[in-house]
């Protein structure tokens, strides 16, 4: 394994208020990631799991501790700065796809390179190759509506994957699918990862987190247990 860095987080704690109460979704988290590492970060509702989701994805910061993202100060970069990092070096998957229904799978999958600044014919270039990848060359002009959903979460995951990003987020990827559809895309997160994507998983399913090498489990706003998944399940 590649042993570069790719998330260090120093000490993170997220309070919100509510009203004159404070409340702690995150108390005290030290993390260090690397790349092309395959990680399961688990816990119970309540346990800061979806914190500290937004928080690796740069969707929120934390009110205090430090966090590098590739070196870079997350907890000091301007608005404008942490959406660049999102748009370019993290691939979010999400358990309802967010696709843009009227739009076909090629259209969704080029969205994040409209916001790269890619022309329109490096888009569909790069788009249609990401969609082979997946397994959907036949597929690509379909709107959502006319996919099944693990053809969906497919065309998620490659929207993911179009800007090349550091890591692949994704926040309970097989909620919406059946047993065997979760298993599919299990196996493409598996595949991906063998090629040298960084993949982090975030589940509260025992069965999803197996296939992990890694497993990182939270409990109140803590890590309980950071282990190495001895015997991951792949193909």
């Amino acid at each position: 394994m590649d042993s570069e860095i790719i998330i260090e987080i120093e000490h993170i704690a997220k309070i919100y208020e509510m009203g004159v109460e404070q409340v702690f979704a995150i108390r005290d988290i030290s993390l260090t990631l690397r790349r092309n590492e395959y990680i399961a970060i688990m816990g119970p509702s309540g346990s800061g799991k979806s914190t500290l989701m937004n928080i690796i994805g740069c969707l929120d910061t934390p009110t205090f501790g430090k966090y590098h993202f590739n070196k870079m100060a997350v907890e000091e970069m301007t608005d404008d700065e942490l959406a660049q990092i999102r748009n370019k070096e993290i691939g979010f998957v999400f358990q309802t796809f967010n696709l843009l229904p009227r739009a076909t799978a090629l259209k969704n999958v080029e969205l994040p390179l409209v916001y790269g600044g890619y022309s329109s014919s490096a888009r569909e270039e790069i788009a249609i190759k990401t969609l082979e990848h997946v397994g959907l060359a036949d597929r690509m002009m379909h709107k959502p509506n006319e996919l099944s959903g693990g053809q969906r979460q497919r065309v998620a995951i490659a929207r993911a994957l179009v800007t090349n990003p550091s890591i692949i987020l994704a926040d309970e990827p097989t909620g919406n699918l059946d047993t065997k559809t979760g298993e599919e895309i299990m196996k493409l997160f598996n595949d991906l990862w063998k090629q040298g994507n960084t993949i982090i998983i975030v589940t509260h399913e025992e069965d999803i987190a197996k296939h992990a090498h890694r497993i990182i489990r939270l409990r109140d706003g803590l890590v309980e247990r950071d282990e190495i998944n001895t015997s991951p399940i792949e193909w």
